[in-house]
């Protein structure tokens, strides 16, 4: 499917997500200039997109990872001065009962540093599971088939981002200090806490993007890969480990997680139902 301008339907997706950002952001955005650097990245973004389109085309299977980077810091523009924690005081209820009543917490730690290991390193490699799941694609020799594979990765990813300046909210292990946190501190735990001090943004942790990217990578594989389910099976078991990594290392509520999944989910199932329509006609 291929539109007038010759730009992709996912790329598309791109302009209309930085167009929508570019659109809300005098509305949350108070300093000066700074709420219409949303207009100006918006206008250079599609520009380089249409640019791509004509000169770079192999560049192109690679650039929506550079404008979901974009997206995410873009993001912490909208970090509030001031937020009274009313959603976090919420949402702490389930996550207390899941990781304490229900025992996750003593359930992962049972195998000492084992498990806990596991999760870090699910959680770390969250960053590279587009990269990966495309080269998954592109190894199995199903190019034709990018396009579907990240519009259901950008409509997961950006989806996401798109609910964060509606609800301001900081991250468990911040808003409850000392509160509820592993009793297991492993090497990839402080290499995560680390990235996430220097490189992490402040505005929301709802919903969760590291869930929905993740799931949204394996339903993107398993829509692009009807006759080779396990891959997309192998990620979507890799994203359930990021789900749970997250509420045990406090780095979203349990809220965020159900969150973050169901935009993906909601995506996927757009996404099947407009295949589903297109082979029956």
């Amino acid at each position: 499917m291929r539109l007038r301008s010759g730009l992709r339907p996912y790329e598309w997706l791109i302009i209309a997500y930085y167009t929508y950002v570019a659109a809300i952001a005098p509305f949350f955005i108070k300093q000066g200039e700074t709420r219409w650097l949303g207009a100006a990245v918006a206008g250079i973004g599609a520009a380089i997109l249409f640019g791509l389109c004509r000169y770079y085309k192999i560049l192109r299977d690679w650039v929506p990872i550079a404008y979901t980077l974009g997206a995410y810091r873009e993001m912490n523009w909208f970090t509030p001065a001031i937020r009274d924690h009313h959603l976090e005081n919420s949402w702490i209820a389930w996550d207390r009962w899941l990781l304490d009543t229900a025992h996750l917490r003593g359930a992962i730690e049972s195998a000492g540093a084992l498990l806990p290991s596991y999760l870090e390193i699910c959680y770390v490699v969250v960053y590279a599971i587009a990269p990966i799941s495309l080269a998954i694609l592109l190894a199995n020799h199903r190019r034709d088939r990018l396009n579907t594979f990240w519009f259901a990765y950008l409509a997961g990813t950006l989806g996401a981002y798109a609910f964060f300046p509606y609800f301001p909210s900081d991250p468990p292990r911040t808003v409850f200090a000392g509160a509820d946190l592993p009793t297991v501190v492993t090497i990839f735990r402080r290499f995560n806490l680390a990235i996430l001090g220097n490189y992490g943004i402040h505005s929301s942790v709802f919903p969760s993007a590291h869930v929905s990217s993740a799931f949204a990578c394996a339903w993107g594989l398993l829509i692009t890969m009807p006759d080779r389910k396990r891959y997309g099976s192998i990620v979507a078991f890799y994203a359930f480990s990021v789900a749970v990594a997250t509420i045990y290392g406090r780095y979203h509520f349990a809220t965020d997680v159900v969150a973050g999944f169901a935009i993906s989910f909601l995506a996927f199932t757009a996404l099947g139902q407009g295949h589903s329509a297109r082979a029956a006609q």
